[in-house]
């Protein structure tokens, strides 16, 4: 189907608004060194971190103020269809932007190009709420930054905002102004309802995090997952490519997100299992891999039947090149952990999949013989023609039980290390993984350990450094994993000799007792080699805190936004990640965006 996406170009107004908070959870716990640059650069990414500074802001203002409040976007009437983008030359890229979730394909989380925000500088004396930038849903995916876009004949720094109420909004990123503002919604439709799942509620339009590349199209392009229900009740799952300058459908979109894979499991017809797009919700956040954007797909609540299916698609062309599913022949398994991306070194993705079925018996060659890889630390590598399959797993020795017990290793991210050398002068090529069992798992990304129901035949495992489970991404900066388990503190864990160290090198004292679910995902911002800091969002209620920390030492912590009293106070939304750009920190919300950086200018 085509001309899915209604645009409304705004003139440039200000629509965000100092002060009001927004949102509250939709859902519960299910279960219970200086800074500096990493040594090794990471691969070609959407966005790859750097540590050049980035090009000068446009104006730094903040964001004009209202009475009564929070205002919704002026919107001009959209048309129907989506608008031709215009003919034009793709922007140049900048350090600074962030086009992926947690800055690259990595998933390191770092933005290496902030030269505004310091040690010395965040604090709650010059450091606070700016604005909020009001939308019309919530914000689970993590808002994206791009410096220096040119759009309606100016040049701003432009930050895109998802919303379950499927629309697009194009900010500028340092007025709020609304440049443009589009919904993936067809005629007829609405956002799908939340299937009976208190997970994404009370509606899911866009959940997953968008992945922009500024090179594609005549201005660059941001390619997008967006549900639906139409008049008649049918569910769709459409991927867009939507013009970052002007809102407008790229390549003949949408692409009907489809498919079919051989197998006898959960939902199957005649030795077929098919895609159903209402089983499904694209909470992963998507992968653009070497000209290929890939989409994983979880269920509502594990509501069945469903499987987990990883699907590509040509960032060119919107026609899918490549289709596995990693439960075929028996269930659930699905792809989530916690909205983290799909993680890459360039060549392969890696992701962890939730609980679900797992063939115990293995072939010859150690793979589980009827393809189900459910509850496991998987690799997939596209081939030649882009057809994908996993090449290699791990899985751990009691995995049966644990996805017995909705203990799946599947509730985490994972972070694709850089290359890394041990004590005998060996590159290793490491990935690290955890879930709700309080395990992490370090893998060999070259042989990752497969499975054996005596031990776990795995590169480094690491029994006891976390206490709470895990449900967001680790983050890297400086030799340095940073995760935040529930139930637990914020934790460094130096990598030394290419061995992660089994106890924290710092850990965070405040907030003074552990995280609440789902813990922190981790977010670094520095310059180069200076100025390293820590960022997350506490997810508590009704009101969220974000925290910032030094990332030599977290027992330093440098600001939260409860210091200030009510000032710098906003409303909470879990699995949210911020951004960090110019200057400026973002956070989404359940009604918007907040906006948080120096004070005065």
């Amino acid at each position: 189907m085509k001309g899915h996406l209604s645009v409304g170009v705004i003139a440039i107004a200000i629509a965000a608004i100092i002060g009001g908070c927004s949102g509250g959870s939709s859902s519960s716990d299910p279960s219970a060194t200086s800074g500096g640059a990493s040594s090794a650069s990471g691969p070609a990414a959407a966005s790859s971190p750097s540590a050049a500074s980035g090009a000068s802001a446009a104006s730094g203002a903040s964001p004009a103020s209202s009475p009564g409040g929070a205002s919704a976007p002026a919107t001009a009437n959209p048309a129907s269809g989506a608008s031709s983008p215009t003919t034009s030359t793709p922007s140049a890229s900048s350090p600074m932007d962030v086009t992926t979730y947690h800055n690259d394909i990595r998933r390191t989380a770092q933005q290496l190009a902030e030269t505004r925000l310091t040690l010395a500088n965040v604090n709650a004396s010059t450091f606070g709420k700016l604005g909020f930038y009001s939308v019309d849903g919530a914000v689970d995916a993590q808002p994206l930054f791009l410096a220096n876009v040119p759009v309606a004949g100016g040049t701003h720094n432009v930050l895109y905002v998802a919303t379950e109420k499927a629309s697009v909004y194009a900010f500028d990123a340092d007025t709020g102004a609304v440049l443009w503002h589009v919904s993936t919604l067809g005629a007829g439709e609405v956002p799908s309802d939340d299937h009976g799942c208190d997970q994404t509620t009370p509606t899911i339009g866009i959940t997953a995090t968008p992945v922009i590349d500024r090179a594609r199209g005549p201005n660059g392009a941001m390619y997008v997952v967006g549900m639906s229900k139409d008049s008649g009740g049918a569910y769709h799952q459409r991927l867009h490519a939507i013009d970052i300058a002007t809102g407008g459908e790229l390549f003949g979109g949408p692409a009907e997100i489809t498919g079919s894979y051989p197998g006898t499991g959960s939902g199957s017809v005649n030795g077929v299992v098919p895609f159903t797009p209402g089983q499904y919700i694209e909470r992963a956040s998507l992968l653009l891999l070497n000209g290929v954007v890939y989409t994983a797909w979880s269920s509502h609540c594990d509501a069945l039947p469903y499987t987990g299916w990883l699907i590509g698609y040509s960032a060119d062309t919107l026609k899918q090149t490549g289709i596995v599913n990693v439960t075929p022949n028996g269930e659930m398994g699905g792809i989530w952990m916690g909205g983290a991306g799909l993680a890459s070194d360039g060549t392969s993705i890696y992701f962890l999949d939730g609980n679900g079925t797992f063939d115990a018996t293995i072939n010859a060659q150690e793979m589980p013989i009827r393809n189900d890889f459910g509850n496991g630390f998987l690799k997939v590598t596209p081939g030649p023609t882009l057809a994908l399959q996993v090449n290699d797993y791990f899985e751990p020795s009691n995995t049966v039980v644990e996805s017995s017990q909705d203990l799946d290793l599947g509730s985490g991210g994972v972070l694709v290390l850089p290359d890394v050398t041990d004590i005998n002068g060996n590159v290793q090529h490491l990935a690290i993984g955890g879930g709700k069992t309080r395990v992490l798992y370090v893998v060999n990304r070259d042989s990752m350990g497969k499975f054996d129901s005596n031990a776990d035949h795995i590169y480094q495992p690491l029994y006891s450094t976390i206490t709470g489970p895990v449900f967001t991404a680790p983050a890297f900066y400086n030799n340095t994993i940073y995760i935040g388990p529930a139930g637990d503190h914020l934790k460094a864990l130096p990598v030394v000799n290419a061995m992660v160290a089994t106890s924290a090198s710092s850990q965070t004292t405040s907030p003074a007792g552990n995280w609440n679910f789902p813990g922190l995902a981790p977010v670094i911002s520095a310059n180069g080699n200076t100025n390293g800091i820590v960022w997350g969002v506490e997810n508590t209620t009704p009101v969220a805190v974000l925290h910032a920390y030094n990332a030599g030492n977290l027992a330093n912590e440098l600001y939260n936004s409860n210091q200030a009293g009510t000032r710098d106070q906003f409303g909470n939304n879990k699995f949210i990640s911020p951004t960090i750009a110019n200057g400026k920190v973002y956070v989404g919300t359940k009604t918007g965006v907040m906006v948080f950086g120096l004070l005065g200018g």
